[in-house]
């Protein structure tokens, strides 16, 4: 069997690397966030094996197809169709749901349709995105959007006095006019004071609230913004009509279903008790126990094979979640690892499997599942690719390779290709890695105070008391599913949002142009540098602005588009894809014009930039680890964990807040995280609060207090099961969290 090879590649940072990849092995890329491991992986092998498969099909297929470009290599050799399994979350709307995403809920809707009773009719009829199953009045989503009348109407005041809540209706205005001049209303009488017909007439438009409106120009008030607000679509429509649309419309669960989105002839079809959006609604371990018990063998295979599915999704560590969820609520560990439960399922055999970082956001418990489960899909005759840093995943891989030796400019190489067994004696920065493990802290810090959370009971939390402390850094742990994320993110933030700054790994709200240098604030500062310096306009040295090529308008790209084709994307002759035209290039600041200075990399940066208003945003990318990233790099090309850690950059240096950060390691070398903890330990001694919602054992060893929920995800989550310092915690904890962190640690002379 021949080896993927790959010769000669130079993919961005990349520096003219060859090697082998063996087939039908897991092979598992390291390095530092930077290095290069994902040009390799998903820039080049994955591009282009869907590239090539692309090019199979017609050429109007293609033109509704992702685009690849062609990477920069020599050669490459060997490959199969590749399918990328990535943390990108499975998006879909409100009908999409664990049970339709995984194929579940299809299987259910057989089962139904063949032994429910009484019965229904075909498995479409049990179906909340089919007309002959949906609940008619909420159209199968559970739940229905009215018009807010309360947020409406201000009561207190009559017309004169502005009784609509909107500028649209302020007095004199158009809208305001024509209730004023219809006759129908009492201007200076509140509307706390309507007879029940002046209140018809103010929202219906008639006065028993059900005729025809008595004046055509005054319809209502209810009929008004039900049209404008609810019967169009206003995703195109101003941020002040949208903004009016959250402010005067509430959602609300449809009371005819009750949520559950079928219609009644559906609901009342049951199967030993239990309707479909029943079953729909129990965790998947309790969904398995009732279906195990059906006995009718007119079902016995397709009964099998809903539970085979069960199982699986059970053992990759998401035995918490109901077929009834919503798929765009998961985060982006369960998404990717609801995907890989997709593809166990198939009987495709000599495929590439590509996983970006298949450990974030699982507890250690639950890593040798999915373990478990890269294993089988080797075994079926698959080659799995995997990019990780988690120490257990790179423990399984039979071959690594490992990508260094340090990040951006300092990366591009391969340093290491062997066994794990021969990368933890390599010495890379990997192998060392490997071999070390940090100790649990002795002397935490004591806090200054508490913030008390009470009846917390969101979600899964059972009406549970906890104490945030004050002036120290908290980890908050259990497994996924145990409800940290709901106590943290949503009941405490939501509980003291004045005082909050929460710092997650959402996309960062900027254009598709932004950069570091412009997210942080001193691109102006460089341009006014290369302005002064050359007796220039700063809008020179904006590709937005007059410094933009004329050609291609800054875009660095001509694009021409063909029927059925696709469109041809050729680099701008006339700036050479720089986007910035020949007057604003022949600038230069220290030798560098705009691009070289974008170009650089926030280290090299301060050895040019010795001023301090760019030297202290260059600082803080190097204190969050970021200073491998190059200035000018799109946000938008940013992993998860590098967002979150830019959008913490920008937090830097402010004093007595409240941080909350989810999963900051996410993306994060092993290396790496001891610069991270020393960050933490910076934030919190500038009198700041920290609260890290975590599953990496050595920032839970470093902690301060520890807060653990569980026991377990789900329904047997939501309990406060252990609060203390991390040496209280190896001591004496009985819980998920305190075994895995007692089996990292090592016991010497009495102590952890």
């Amino acid at each position: 069997m021949r080896n993927i090879y790959v010769q000669g590649l130079t993919q961005n940072n990349l520096k003219n690397v060859s090697f082998n990849i063996p087939k039908e092995k897991i092979t598992v890329f390291t390095g530092v966030s930077g290095s290069g491991k994902s040009s390799i992986v998903f820039d080049t092998i994955a591009a282009e094996a869907q590239r090539q498969m692309n090019a199979t099909y017609p050429p109007f297929v293609r033109s509704r197809l992702p685009k690849y470009p062609k990477p920069a290599v020599e050669r490459i050799e060997n490959l199969t169709a590749a399918v990328v399994v990535d943390q990108s979350p499975l998006g879909g709307n409100a009908r999409s749901t664990v049970g339709t995403i995984s194929g579940l809920y299809s299987s259910l809707r057989l089962l139904f349709s063949r032994i429910g009773r009484p019965y229904a009719g075909t498995a479409s009829f049990f179906s909340f995105n089919d007309p002959n199953g949906m609940c008619k009045t909420c159209s199968g989503l559970g739940r229905i959007t009215k018009v807010d009348v309360e947020a409406i109407i201000d009561l207190n005041k009559s017309w004169n006095e502005g009784c609509v809540r909107d500028s649209l209706y302020r007095p004199g205005s158009w809208y305001w006019k024509q209730y004023a001049k219809s006759g129908l209303f009492d201007l200076d009488k509140p509307v706390k004071e309507y007879s029940d017909e002046e209140y018809n007439l103010l929202l219906y438009g008639s006065r028993d609230g059900k005729g025809e409106p008595e004046n055509p120009k005054v319809t209502g008030l209810f009929h008004k913004y039900t049209k404008t607000l609810l019967n169009r679509d206003i995703s195109g429509k101003s941020k002040h009509t949208q903004e009016k649309a959250v402010n005067l419309t509430a959602e609300m669960e449809c009371g005819d279903c009750h949520g559950q989105r079928l219609n009644e002839a559906a609901l009342n079809c049951k199967i030993d008790g239990y309707s479909i959006a029943d079953m729909c609604g129990m965790e998947l371990t309790r969904l398995r126990a009732v279906l195990a018990r059906i006995s009718d063998p007119t079902v016995g295979v397709l009964v099998q094979t809903i539970i085979e599915g069960l199982d699986r999704m059970i053992e990759i560590g998401l035995p918490y979640l109901h077929l009834n969820r919503e798929t765009p609520s998961l985060s982006g560990g369960e998404a990717q690892r609801l995907k890989l439960v997709r593809y166990m399922g198939s009987s495709l055999s000599g495929l590439t499997y590509i996983f970006d970082e298949p450990s974030a956001g699982m507890h250690p418990r639950d890593v040798y599942r999915m373990n478990n489960l890269l294993r089988q899909l080797r075994d079926k005759g698959n080659t799995v690719l995997v990019v990780e840093h988690d120490r257990d995943v790179i423990s399984i891989a039979d071959y690594v390779i490992d990508v260094g030796p340090r990040a951006g400019q300092d990366g591009g190489e391969i340093v290491f290709a062997g066994s794990y067994q021969d990368l933890r004696k390599s010495g890379t920065l990997t192998g060392k890695a490997m071999l070390q493990s940090l100790p649990v802290k002795q002397t935490p810090r004591r806090p200054v105070g508490s913030l008390p959370v009470r009846n917390a009971c969101l979600h899964n939390l059972k009406h549970i008391d906890v104490d945030i402390p004050l002036g120290v850094m908290t980890v908050v742990t259990g497994v996924a599913g145990s409800g940290k994320s709901t106590l943290i993110s949503r009941v405490f933030a939501s509980q003291y949002e004045k005082d909050i700054v929460m710092v997650d790994q959402g996309p960062i709200t900027a254009t598709s142009r932004s950069t570091p240098a412009s997210y942080l604030g001193f691109f102006d500062e460089i341009r006014k540098l290369l302005a002064q310096e050359n007796n220039q306009s700063e809008s020179l040295f904006s590709f937005n602005s007059t410094g933009a090529c004329p050609v291609c308008g800054g875009k660095g790209v001509i694009v021409t588009e063909l029927a059925y084709m696709d469109p041809i994307v050729t680099e701008c002759e006339a700036c050479n894809g720089l986007r910035y035209n020949q007057e604003a290039l022949a600038c230069t600041y220290k030798g560098k014009n705009i691009v070289e200075l974008l170009g650089m990399t926030a280290s090299q940066a301060m050895e040019v930039f010795k001023d301090s208003r760019i030297r202290k945003h260059l600082k803080k990318m190097e204190q969050v680890g970021l200073s491998y990233l190059t200035l000018g790099q799109p946000l938008s090309t940013l992993s998860g964990g590098e967002r979150q850690r830019i959008k913490l950059a920008k937090k830097l240096g402010k004093k007595g807040g409240i941080i909350v950060m989810d999963e900051p390691t996410t993306g994060l070398h092993m290396s790496d995280i001891q610069y991270l903890l020393k960050l933490f330990d910076l934030i919190v001694s500038q009198g700041n609060t920290l609260v890290v919602i975590e599953h990496n054992l050595d920032v839970i060893k470093q902690a301060d207090w520890v807060i653990d929920i569980g026991p377990d995800g789900g329904n047997n989550g939501g309990e406060v099961v252990f609060v203390g310092t991390p040496a209280q915690m190896v001591r004496s904890a009985d819980t998920l969290t305190a075994d895995s962190l007692r089996a990292s640690c090592e016991y010497i002379d009495g102590r952890w």
